[in-house]
C-alpha cells in the first residue's frame, strides 16, 4: 500500500510547476527548433530593423499573418526605408493599403514615419515608452516593437498571448476584465536574456499549438506546467463576456456619373471612420432609413435621380450598414464639392472596400438603366424632381 509521503510527491510531481525561468527557457528551445519564418523577421543571428518590425507590427493589428505578407512586400518594395514612406503621399499610401481595412492604421503609418524621419532621424525610439508617443503606436504595440526590434524586457499580449496566459495559469475570468491580469501574468515571465525572441515565441505559440479550438498540447513545451490542460477545461479558456448585437445603421448612397462615365467622389474628413479616404457621397449613416425628402436634401447636385433596385449591406467592428443606393447621369457637370474621376475609378483610386461595393452595385444598375425616379414630394428649384 503506498504511503502518503508517496501520494503526496505523486500530486507534486503531476500540479503544474510554472516556474519563470524554467517556462522561459523551454519556450525560447522550442522557439529555435519551431519558429516561423517571416519576411519582417530577422534570422537567427541577424540584427532585427526597427522599420520592418514597426511596419508589420501595424499592418498585423486586427489583421491575419497570411493577409500582410503580401502587402509587407509591396510597401516595402516602395517605400524601403522609413524616409521614403514618410515623403511619400498619403494617397499612395491608402492606394497600397487598400483592402487591409481600418484605414486609420495608414494615415498614422504616414505621420508617423514623417515623425521618425523629421524628429528622430530616420532612427526608431527604442523603448516602449517614446514608441507609444508615435501615431498609432499603442501600448501593445510599443512592447512589441521595443522587445523585437531592441531585445527591451516587455511584455507584448495580443489575443494569442492572452489565450496562452488564461490557459497556462487556468484563469477563468472573462475577457476583457480579464486582460490586466493577463498581462501581469506574461510580464512575469519574460527572461533578463532574448526578449525579443521570447515576445515572438508566445506569439508563435498561440498562433500554431495553444490554438482557440483543438490545441495541440502533447507538441507544448508548457504542457506539463498548464493548469488548464491539468484541469481539462484548456478548450474553454479564456472565457469572454458576451458581445452585444451591432446595431444596424442605414444610409443612402449617391452614384452621380457624367456623361463620360467619371464618377463624383469626396474626401471624407481625417478623423472619424474610413478618415481621409475617397468615398461616393451619401447621407448620414443613422439608425433609421432617411425619408426621400430628406435624402434627397443630401444629394450632391441637382439631377434625376433613381432609387437603384437593392442594397449594399457591410460590417464594421462596431455595426452593420445597410446602403441604398441612388443613381443619375448628366450631360453637364454640374457644382459639387468633389472630385470627378474616370471610368477606371475602381482600378486607380485608393476606395476602401465598402465604396468599391457601392460603385461596383451603382454602375451595373445604371448601365442597366434600372430603377424607379425618386419622389420626394417637391420639385426642386432647378426644375428637376428629387435630390
Amino acid at each position: 500500500m503506498p504511503s502518503d509521503r508517496g501520494i503526496k510527491m505523486r500530486r507534486a510531481e503531476r500540479r503544474p510547476n510554472p516556474d519563470p525561468a524554467l517556462l522561459a527557457a523551454r519556450l525560447l528551445a522550442w522557439y529555435d527548433r519551431h519558429r516561423r519564418r517571416m519576411p519582417w523577421r530577422a534570422l537567427p543571428g541577424e540584427r532585427p530593423d526597427p522599420y520592418k518590425v514597426w511596419l508589420s507590427e501595424i499592418m498585423l493589428q486586427q489583421t491575419t499573418v497570411a493577409a500582410v505578407g503580401p502587402y509587407f512586400e509591396r510597401f516595402l518594395a516602395r517605400f524601403p526605408m522609413v524616409e521614403a514612406l514618410a515623403a511619400a503621399k498619403l494617397d499612395d499610401v491608402l492606394g497600397l493599403w487598400q483592402g487591409l481595412g481600418y484605414y486609420a492604421r495608414a494615415r498614422n503609418l504616414h505621420r508617423a514615419a514623417e515623425v521618425v524621419a523629421r524628429r528622430y532621424g530616420g532612427r526608431f525610439p527604442d523603448t516602449a515608452a517614446a514608441l507609444r508617443a508615435l501615431p498609432g503606436v499603442g501600448e501593445y504595440t510599443a512592447a512589441a516593437i521595443a522587445a523585437i526590434a531592441f531585445d527591451r524586457r516587455e511584455a507584448a499580449v495580443d489575443g494569442n498571448v492572452e489565450r496562452v496566459m488564461a490557459r497556462l495559469h487556468a484563469l477563468e475570468a472573462a475577457l476583457p476584465a480579464a486582460k490586466p491580469a493577463l498581462r501581469e501574468l506574461a510580464r512575469s515571465l519574460v527572461p533578463e536574456a532574448r526578449a525579443g525572441d521570447f515576445a515572438q515565441a508566445l506569439m508563435d505559440l498561440g498562433a500554431t499549438v495553444c490554438t482557440p479550438r483543438a490545441p495541440r498540447c502533447l507538441l507544448c513545451p508548457w504542457a506539463d506546467a498548464c493548469a488548464a490542460r491539468t484541469r481539462g477545461i484548456a478548450e474553454e479558456l479564456p472565457r469572454k463576456a458576451p458581445q452585444p448585437a451591432r446595431p444596424l445603421r442605414h444610409g443612402v448612397a449617391f452614384v452621380l456619373l457624367d456623361r463620360t462615365g467619371a464618377v463624383l467622389l469626396r474626401r471624407r474628413p481625417e478623423n472619424g471612420l474610413l478618415g481621409g479616404m475617397m468615398e461616393v457621397p451619401s447621407t448620414a449613416w443613422r439608425a433609421k432609413a432617411p425619408a426621400a425628402r430628406e435624402a434627397a436634401a443630401a444629394a450632391p447636385a441637382p439631377a434625376a435621380w433613381r432609387a437603384l433596385p437593392g442594397h449594399v449591406r457591410h460590417g464594421f467592428t462596431h455595426f452593420e450598414l445597410l446602403l441604398a443606393v441612388w443613381g443619375a447621369q448628366v450631360e453637364k457637370r454640374p457644382r459639387a464639392e468633389g472630385v470627378w474621376c474616370g471610368s477606371d475609378v475602381l482600378a486607380a483610386q485608393a476606395l476602401p472596400t465598402l465604396m468599391k461595393k457601392v460603385l461596383r452595385h451603382g454602375l451595373a444598375q445604371l448601365a442597366r438603366k434600372s430603377g424607379p425616379p425618386i419622389k420626394t414630394g417637391r420639385r426642386s428649384s432647378t426644375g428637376v424632381r428629387g435630390g
